[in-house]
């Protein structure tokens, strides 16, 4: 037998830093708000909760791996034929189902920086190359990232709002850029957050896609829909794009919890943007007591704010911390914050108050 050694790993991973999700912290009174991670503060409905329990007592069955009853739910919520629908283990599944469809090595893929934190991880395990165009006032810079296309390009990511900036692209800006892009390259028009949204001049990528066989909308059950512990996202564009990312789905990567909990969640989506809205006007409170205490806060439209701090991010972060208020730091950038219930974003606006921020 030869002499012992490790494991041969991919390179890739000397050099990649894995996914680290929002902390939890809890104050020395016991107090803990966790505003780290843009999820919903409200549990599921009643009558999604009911169809939680109902699917919970067959968890000992495969579930459906088409997906089929949620996918035909998504696709009439969604006004499109069913065939335009992929479906997912979260928009960070559906993220990976879409480079393990067309990225390869020598491939590039272009995304805006900073954006959201599973690009670059994902892009780097997938083997192409990732092309980061920096924000310009904190927006994406859609000439630049014109500019930025190759021979090479395969996958644009456009988060719209953008994570963690909060911030915009209106439908103008954005039909001039999908012009310039080349029709064998597929841009993902990233729209986690599009039930916050309130700027009408922020397209509903659905209305878009319909011309554009290379443009796919990507959409979430984990924000404005509470799912986030259950992970499905889902995904429509043409059907030759739409049938080439079902190809790469991880077998039974959709549980059948998440399924029954996703089309009950469809059926009460009148119920669920009323909580939404409700998120949107504590933003809207949120922004403006930041901005009377002298922050500068871009105008967002998801359901958190952005606090450029630069090199003092770690030293904000840590204030929170110490009053149980988890936020999400970006060492050396900025920091996000979510926005909860009425009771934690108070109390995060009185540690931001308190703070020397002057900028």
């Amino acid at each position: 037998m030869s002499e012992a050694t490790t494991p041969r790993f991919r390179s890739v991973l000397d050099r990649f830093v894995a996914y680290k999700p929002g902390k939890v912290v809890v104050s020395p009174e016991g107090r803990s708000f966790k505003l780290s991670s843009n999820e919903s503060p409200h549990g599921p409905l009643p009558s999604v909760v009911d169809a939680i329990g109902e699917a919970a007592r067959n968890v000992n069955r495969y579930p459906d791996n088409n997906a089929t009853a949620l996918t035909e739910e998504i696709a009439k919520f969604c006004g499109v034929p069913a065939d335009h629908v992929a479906v997912g283990c979260g928009s960070v599944g559906m993220t990976q189902m879409l480079l393990e469809a067309v990225a390869e090595p020598g491939a590039e893929v272009v995304y805006a920086w900073r954006s959201f934190e599973a690009y670059p991880l994902l892009v780097s395990l997938s083997g192409a190359t990732a092309v980061q165009v920096p924000l310009r006032d904190e927006a994406h810079d859609l000439t630049a990232m014109a500019a930025a296309i190759t021979s090479r390009t395969r996958l644009i990511f456009l988060c719209n709002p953008n994570n963690p900036t909060g911030t915009i692209v209106r439908k103008p800006e954005i039909e001039a850029f999908l012009d310039r892009v080349p029709s064998d390259c597929l841009v993902v028009l990233d729209e986690a957050y599009r039930e916050y949204v309130r700027d009408d001049g922020v397209p509903d990528g659905l209305t878009l896609y319909g011309d554009r066989p290379n443009l796919a909308i990507l959409r979430t059950f984990s924000k404005a829909y509470g799912l986030a512990g259950l992970r499905i996202g889902f995904l429509v564009a043409h059907p030759l794009v739409a049938g080439a990312i079902r190809k790469t789905f991880l077998p039974f990567s959709v549980n059948s919890v998440a399924q029954a909990a996703g089309i009950a969640s469809l059926a009460a989506t009148d119920e669920l943007l009323a909580r939404v809205e409700g998120t949107v006007k504590e933003r809207d409170r949120v922004r403006d007591a930041l901005i009377a205490d002298g922050w500068t806060v871009p105008p967002t439209e998801a359901n958190f704010v952005w606090l450029r701090l630069g090199p003092r991010t770690m030293e904000f972060s840590e204030a929170c911390d110490a009053q149980g208020i988890s936020v999400r730091p970006f060492p050396g950038e900025g920091a996000r914050v979510s926005i909860g219930s009425p009771e934690e974003n108070d109390a995060f606006l009185a540690v931001a108050k308190s703070f020397p921020h002057r900028n």
